[in-house]
């Protein structure tokens, strides 16, 4: 069969190309799976037992490794075992009698309602630059997008008669998105006078919706210094990432009794379990409130 660094190339091609897997993704199941040939050696995967995965998951323990890191961790081999099984290289699973660790779900911090009124009220929309940040920050917060999406909006994606957006998710998913009201009302005024301003001759033809000072297409990190400093402005402390606006957005529409499918649509969750977080946010917000208003709670 041949030596396991060989099938583990193999899979991380199979997921590159067949499952379209955002490289992060891909990065951290690569880690998994070379701890594995590091722990195993250059051996055959036919010869690797339910006893030689036990003792590796088990010695991260020790290495001071986290029950979600080695939660990752056996998913990533469970998917490389399945895959040998289906490319018919190996007869038995070795995960499948594998128990993995007991991992407390990590609820997202979110923003208040107040919190998010107070920051996409910070930036001076009388200037060129304050309407463009605001427009990042309204769409961010109206349509739940991630921070690579925004950053890579198109003109041609944004609909503002339909009120919606078309973005590009993980793996190359096209989705569209609504738009609420307010938010295109600072997208309009963007487009129509703001943006014509920030392009010169070498970047009129910038395809690119949002364009920084220096006319350029705005990185993840161009973003995240932007809301860092409007949330500083609002007084929001610890100030929050850009994601803290996506999780705030879909923890505000469950709460405010959006479908649970319709949520997981908007956000570009393939597995509706991932969108199910956002449940356990929404409950605690409602718990709390219990514990403060009932007399005997």
């Amino acid at each position: 069969m041949g030596d396991i660094r060989v099938w583990i190339d193999a899979y991380l091609d199979h997921l590159r190309v067949e499952r379209a897997l955002a490289q992060n993704t891909l990065d951290a199941y690569a880690r998994d799976l070379n701890a594995l040939a590091a722990h195993v050696g250059d051996v055959d995967p036919r010869t690797i037992k339910t006893a030689h995965l036990s003792s590796l998951l088990a010695g991260n323990e020790s290495k001071g490794v986290s029950a979600r890191s080695s939660a990752r961790q056996l998913s990533a081999l469970r998917g490389f075992f399945r895959f040998l099984v289906a490319e018919c290289q190996t007869i038995d699973d070795p995960t499948t009698l594998l128990q993995g660790p007991d991992v407390t779900p990590r609820l997202p911090r979110v923003l208040t309602f107040d919190e998010v009124e107070r920051l996409l009220a910070t930036p001076d929309c009388s200037t060129d630059r304050g309407c463009l940040h605001a427009s990042m920050l309204h769409l961010m917060y109206a349509s739940g997008l991630r921070v690579t999406e925004l950053c890579t909006v198109r003109v041609a994606g944004l609909d503002l008669q339909r009120g919606l957006v078309t973005v590009l998710g993980k793996g190359g998913k096209r989705r569209l998105v609504p738009i609420g009201e307010v938010a295109l009302e600072h997208l309009s005024r963007y487009v129509a006078s703001v943006r014509p301003r920030l392009l010169d001759g070498a970047t009129r033809n910038e395809t690119s919706l949002f364009i920084s000072p220096r006319r350029k297409r705005f990185t993840r990190q161009g973003f995240w210094k932007i809301v860092r400093r409007y949330a500083a402005g609002a007084g929001i402390y610890p100030l929050p990432s850009p994601h803290k606006l996506r999780h705030s957005f879909a923890t505000h529409l469950l709460r405010g009794g959006a479908d649970l499918r319709a949520v997981q649509a908007m956000l570009g969750h393939a597995d509706l379990g991932t969108t199910e977080i956002y449940t356990h946010v929404a409950a605690d917000h409602v718990r709390q409130a219990h514990a403060k208003s009932h007399p005997r709670a």
